[in-house]
């Protein structure tokens, strides 16, 4: 997690390599997932690689917990599934019905997940830094209400939710579409090749949603007193639009989205190393 993150806010102490492309061709990769978690152990020693990991798993328990509370507040049983025997028109009103009701629990899920989620990143980021500012839980929400109030523990909600309902909708509907029209009955193992329809699809769509995340992320530790959210890491963002503009001005809307092969971009050869 640590590594993915400080890739996404572009924080690049090691630098590039030459490499070769499929094609022969001679390019700058930047260093790896195992190259980067060597050089934050070199740094911080392994506790380092764990930075941010008690408000991370405090928001993915939170998570489930709200997720399980939504499901027992409007129970699947409730819900009508998709069956082979459905028509067209039945089954696509069924698949609407189905995510709408994953899309509700999602949306206040990553609602109540959230502040925790922005201290985690705030935690992580801090290794660009050296800073100490964020180092307990209950000291951050306490430091966080202080300096920037309630909607300090919101910053960059709306790009995730965004992304989480964008997913659901791409992902469901495409797997219907597929298993109803590109599937065929007659084919022996049409079963099975339904079965993993939604997970490829998933695969899919979570690749173009991810600037969504990106975005989100950038905004839980933009403008908050840590040096990698200020000049001249990074700009001082006035929205989440502001910040997807600028990352797309730039060709850096997938910045962090691979771990092994991360190609630099063309000024990185440039920029000074940390």
């Amino acid at each position: 997690l640590l590594t993915r993150f400080l890739s996404q806010v572009g924080h690049e102490p090691l630098p590039p390599t030459i490499g070769r492309n499929v094609l022969g061709r001679k390019v700058l990769y930047l260093p790896g997932f195992f190259t980067y978690a060597r050089h934050i152990v070199e740094v911080d020693g392994k506790r380092g690689l764990f930075r941010g990991l008690t408000p991370r798993l405090i928001s993915s328990t939170l998570s489930t917990i709200t997720r399980g509370s939504v499901k027992k507040a409007f129970p699947l049983e409730d819900m009508e599934h998709v069956s082979n025997k459905d028509d067209v028109k039945t089954s696509l009103r069924k698949v609407v019905k189905e995510t709408s009701h994953e899309m509700m629990m999602q949306c206040v899920s990553r609602v109540v997940s959230h502040p925790l989620h922005v201290i985690s990143m705030r935690c992580m980021v801090q290794f660009v830094g050296r800073e100490v500012k964020y180092s307990g839980v209950f000291s951050a929400i306490g430091r966080i209400f202080k300096e920037e109030g309630i909607l300090g523990f919101f910053v960059g909600l709306v790009p995730h939710v965004l992304g989480d309902v964008i997913f659901l909708w791409c992902c469901n509907l495409l797997a219907h579409f597929i298993n109803t029209y590109a599937v065929d009955d007659n084919f022996s193992q049409a079963s099975v090749i339904r079965s993993y329809t939604k997970f490829v699809m998933g695969i899919a769509v979570s690749m173009l949603t991810y600037p969504f995340l990106l975005v989100g992320d950038l905004m839980a530790v933009n403008n908050c007193g840590l040096r990698a959210g200020l000049p001249p890491y990074a700009p001082v963002f006035a929205s989440w639009i502001h910040c997807w503009r600028y990352l797309s001005a730039q060709g850096q809307l997938f910045r962090g989205s691979s771990l092994l092969f991360r190609r630099a971009p063309i000024p990185a050869a440039s920029f000074p190393i940390d």
